[in-house]
């Protein structure tokens, strides 16, 4: 396939300075050696739609779908990885987890690093845990008359993530903590609701998305604030389980 079948990205925002799109799950930011064979990258894919070079100022995960920003040039690319390095950014997430969580609270749980074999031989294998904070608010539950391992009934919460600090991994790996693991982690994740959720609502995805990242603008000084729809992969299986079960609403 070339780039001119390739379906294009839905860009968020656009100005002289900045880019924002809407990342669809499985989609890696940039060429990568975890995973040597995909030949399909965010930020080639942007340059060749708007046909200027972009630079990545941020990361998010393959299988995370939503906000991700570039930068239109070299200096305001390193204005806005100075403010993420400062967590000068507000960002909010939404994710599916398995069970019923409290209905809000901060997790305050150090990370150690988690180190990839292909990329990370050069690191520190003995750093500290860095310290890692997520605060979280529950928007809704689903009980689905399911069972599911040991439990006769399939539950579930839908959570605002508001992660503030940038670990790797954090909020999956927060998640697992607090045993509310997100659906769709196959690294961090519940096999047995993995496998009942391809089953029973063809989920083949992680249900985490970057709905939402505001900042102050570096060049104008505006604050602004940039917002990601679900996409249908994800708004589809809440939709399902909506329909499949009870539902409430906080």
């Amino acid at each position: 396939m070339n780039h001119t079948d390739e379906p294009l990205l839905e860009i968020l925002f656009q100005d002289e300075w900045l880019v924002a799109i809407n990342k669809r799950e499985g989609l890696l930011v940039h060429r990568s050696k975890i995973d040597r064979f995909e030949t399909r990258f965010a930020m080639q894919m942007l340059r060749d739609q708007i046909g200027q070079h972009v630079y990545p100022v941020h990361r998010l995960d393959k299988p995370t779908s939503g906000v991700l920003l570039f930068a239109l040039n070299s200096n305001t690319a390193r204005k806005m990885t100075d403010l993420f390095a400062a967590r000068e950014t507000m960002k909010e997430y939404l994710a599916v987890v398995r069970g019923y969580s409290n209905e809000h609270a901060v997790i305050d749980y150090a990370l150690k690093e988690e180190l990839d074999r292909k990329t990370d031989r050069l690191v520190n294998q003995d750093k500290e845990p860095q310290q890692a904070v997520t605060a979280y608010r529950r928007l809704a539950t689903y009980e689905l008359p399911f069972p599911v391992g040991r439990y006769q009934t399939a539950r579930y919460s839908l959570l605002q993530l508001s992660p503030k600090t940038g670990r790797k991994h954090q909020l999956r790996r927060h998640m697992k903590h607090i045993f509310h693991p997100i659906v769709g982690d196959t690294s961090h994740g519940d096999g047995k609701q993995n496998q009942f959720m391809r089953d029973q609502f063809n989920c083949h995805r992680l249900l985490l998305h970057a709905a939402q990242l505001g900042f102050i603008h570096p060049e104008n000084g505006e604050w602004l604030e940039i917002n990601a729809p679900l996409h249908d992969s994800f708004s589809d299986v809440i939709a399902a389980m909506k329909a499949a079960g009870s539902f409430r609403a906080e």
